[in-house]
């Protein structure tokens, strides 16, 4: 497979920088630059006309090391291929892929020293896949206060819903509500564009009052066609930094004719409490006429032990960063048993989020997790579209094989 443009391979140790130079030569790549120390390389790198294709990198160098490099790569908005290389522990090599990935660099899996053909082969694959354009090729638009302000205001505001569906059994159980904003010249805009902008503002109470509105009509005409599903809604800390979302809350179901067990509300920590007793107040009102409560996203932000302490929670919804890919990351997979164990010991029903691909799905049926949620189940979707891909999905079960051996 050749690349147009040069290949840069820094690596201190002379020995491996001939195996790499050897091993890329053997898959088409003929104009490979070697070098052992960064500060070389990157001269090399600011005198070229066009950026190199792709930098493989040692991340344990003397001197200038790979972390350091990695960073004056993001600092020149380098735009070929990185792919780390090095003999260290396998954790070290995960974080700082992660760092790459954090500066926007495009990179494969890392190898470890020393790499083999077919891992050399397979990593320049994965970088010559082709790519979903991201943030570097088109730059989102940037909103104002005023204009998410005038968005809620004027009901551009609409629920997507994402189906939960039982692990077990298949039945689909729930289904949360997620806001887009559909922008009358720039289409469907999706939450991380505004939903931030409207906590900084001030006014993400009146987003959550919408989205509530919204998500409690669309359970009634659920529960009206026979679809008893359980809807979630997010709410953020600042939504209970008042007293009025228990109040409203419950006011929708009974104008509804809701019954307040098919409404869920997660709790989406972007941010740390700042009242505890207002959010305690109302978190409990809301557990007393029978509303769901559910603490989001849990392991990551600011979600905690101490949240679980504190409040009344009866649902733990394991953060997707700890389900995809925990079957093959042995770091994952602990954090991911820990707090299932924790959420089954406190009497929880155990939500995992990131449910991406068919392994991820295997994973959920060994481990005994109650409720999936992710992409490989589906994507959100329009309400409109939730019975025909209830359709699909019975099909699917059945089909793919998807239900625990057990229950055929």
């Amino acid at each position: 497979m050749t690349l147009s443009r040069p290949i840069l391979v820094l690596d201190d140790e002379p020995f491996m920088l001939d195996v790499l130079q050897h091993m890329l030569e053997q898959e088409g790549c003929t104009d490979v630059v070697c070098m052992s120390d960064g500060t070389s390389a990157l001269a090399w790198l600011d005198a070229q006309a066009q950026p190199a294709q792709m930098v493989v990198l040692d991340i344990n160098m003397p001197g200038m090391d790979g972390v350091e490099f990695v960073r004056h790569l993001a600092e020149r908005k380098f735009t070929g291929s990185l792919l780390l290389v090095s003999g260290e522990d396998e954790l070290l090599l995960q974080a700082t892929e992660k760092l790459a990935r954090a500066y926007e660099l495009e990179t494969a899996t890392p190898l470890r020293k020393p790499p083999t053909p077919d891992a050399l082969r397979a990593a320049l694959a994965q970088l010559q896949a082709p790519k979903t354009p991201g943030r570097r090729q088109a730059k989102r638009k940037q909103y104002s206060p005023d204009e998410v302000l005038t968005a809620i205001q004027s009901g551009q505001l609409v629920n997507w819903y994402q189906p939960k569906v039982a692990v077990k059994t298949g039945e689909v159980v729930g289904a949360e509500a997620l806001v887009r904003w559909q922008h009358p010249t720039d289409g469907l805009v999706f939450p991380d564009q505004f939903i931030p902008i409207a906590e900084a503002g001030g006014f993400i109470n009146e987003l959550t009052r919408v989205v509530a509105r919204a998500a409690v009509a669309q359970a009634r005409e659920w529960l009206a066609a026979g679809l008893k599903l359980r809807v979630a809604i997010n709410v953020s800390m600042d939504d209970l930094a008042t007293l009025a979302l228990a109040d409203r809350m419950i006011a929708k179901t009974e104008e509804g004719g809701v019954p307040p067990q098919f409404m869920q509300i997660e709790i989406t920590e972007s941010r740390l409490m700042k009242s505890v007793t207002s959010v305690l107040d109302q978190l409990i009102r809301l557990r007393l006429k029978r509303f769901r409560l559910s603490i989001d996203d849990f392991g990551s932000g600011h979600s905690s032990l101490v949240q679980l302490r504190d409040l009344p929670f009866d649902e733990l919804k394991i953060d997707r960063s700890f389900t995809h890919n925990a079957s093959h990351d042995a770091r994952l997979r602990a954090i991911f048993a820990a707090s299932l164990n924790l959420g089954r010991t406190l009497g929880m029903e155990v939500v995992a989020e990131g449910v991406e691909d068919r392994d991820d799905w295997d994973f959920l049926i060994e481990t005994g997790v109650n409720i999936a949620q992710g992409y490989f189940i589906a994507r959100p979707m329009p309400a409109a579209a939730m019975q025909g891909w209830l359709h699909e999905w019975e099909a699917r079960l059945w089909q793919d094989g998807l239900l625990p051996t057990e229950t055929h």
